[in-house]
C-alpha cells in the first residue's frame, strides 16, 4: 500500500512538472498509463539532461575534476602555450601557474607575452602585477601598475585599483593607500575594499572612522540580495569584528 501511494504521488508530481514546464502533453498520458516505465522515461529524457546542463551541476563537475586531477588544466594550458605560442595561450598558462603558486614561472610567461603589439596590453600588465604581488613583491607590482596607468589612461579595473591600494599599503605608503581605498571603497563591487580601508584606518589608530566605514558597509549588506551576503560573508564577518 505504501509503495502504491508513493507511486501515485510521484506520478502526480511529474504530471504537475510537465504542465508547469510546458513539456509535451503526451508525457501526461505516458505517466498515467505507464506507472513504472513512464516516470523512469520522463526523468531520464526530460529532467536529468536539464540537471546536467545547469550551472550548479557544471560547477560541481568541474570541482570534482579539479579535486581528482588538480594539475589537469595546468598541463593542458602548458601544452597549448608550447604549441600555439600566442598571447592568449600564454596568458591562460600564466594565470594557471599563479593559481598553483608558481609565481616566477607565471611572471616569465607574462613577460614573454608583453612584447610587440601587446607590450602595454592592460590585461596582461594587470596579470603580471597580480603575480608579482602574490609572490610578495609589492614594489614591482606597484611599478607595473604605474606603467599600466601611464600607457592605458582609460583602462578601468576595480580589482586592479584594489591591487594598487594594497601594493601601496604593503610598501608602507599609508597616506596614499588610504587615499586610494577611500576613493575605491564606495564603488567597489564587493565588501573587500571597504573592509581593507577600515582595517588600515584602525591600524592607524583612527578607530572611529574605521567603525563608521564598517557600520555603513554592514547596513548596506542588510538590504542586499542574499547571494551578495553569501558571497561576501568572509568580509562582512571581518567588518563586524571592527565594531
Amino acid at each position: 500500500m505504501l509503495l502504491l501511494i508513493l507511486s501515485v504521488l510521484l506520478q502526480a508530481s511529474l504530471v504537475v512538472h510537465v504542465i508547469k514546464t510546458g513539456r509535451n502533453q503526451i508525457w501526461i498520458w505516458a505517466l498515467i498509463l505507464l506507472p513504472l516505465a513512464g516516470p523512469i522515461a520522463y526523468v531520464a529524457v526530460e529532467i536529468l539532461p536539464d540537471l546536467f546542463r545547469s550551472r550548479t551541476a557544471q560547477r560541481t563537475a568541474r570541482g570534482l575534476k579539479k579535486a581528482m586531477d588538480p594539475t589537469a588544466d595546468l598541463r593542458r594550458y602548458e601544452g597549448e602555450a608550447r604549441i600555439a605560442g600566442n598571447v592568449a595561450s600564454r596568458q591562460r598558462y600564466a594565470q594557471e601557474l599563479v593559481r598553483h603558486e608558481r609565481y616566477d614561472e607565471g611572471i616569465a610567461q607574462y613577460t614573454q607575452a608583453l612584447t610587440g603589439l601587446y607590450q602595454h596590453d592592460p590585461n596582461l600588465m594587470l596579470g603580471l602585477a597580480q603575480a608579482q604581488f602574490a609572490k610578495g613583491d609589492a614594489h614591482a607590482a606597484r611599478v607595473t601598475l604605474d606603467e599600466l596607468i601611464a600607457n592605458n589612461p582609460d583602462f578601468r579595473s576595480p580589482p586592479g585599483h584594489l591591487l594598487y591600494a594594497r601594493a601601496l599599503e604593503a610598501e608602507g605608503d599609508t597616506a596614499r593607500a588610504l587615499e586610494e581605498y577611500s576613493v575605491l571603497a564606495p564603488a567597489y563591487p564587493g565588501a573587500e575594499a571597504a573592509v581593507r580601508y577600515a582595517q588600515l584606518l584602525q591600524a592607524q589608530g583612527r578607530t572611529a572612522e574605521a567603525q563608521k566605514v564598517a557600520r555603513e558597509l554592514l547596513e548596506q549588506a542588510r538590504i542586499a540580495p542574499a547571494h551578495y551576503t553569501r558571497a561576501q560573508r568572509q568580509w562582512l564577518d571581518a567588518a563586524q569584528r571592527l565594531l
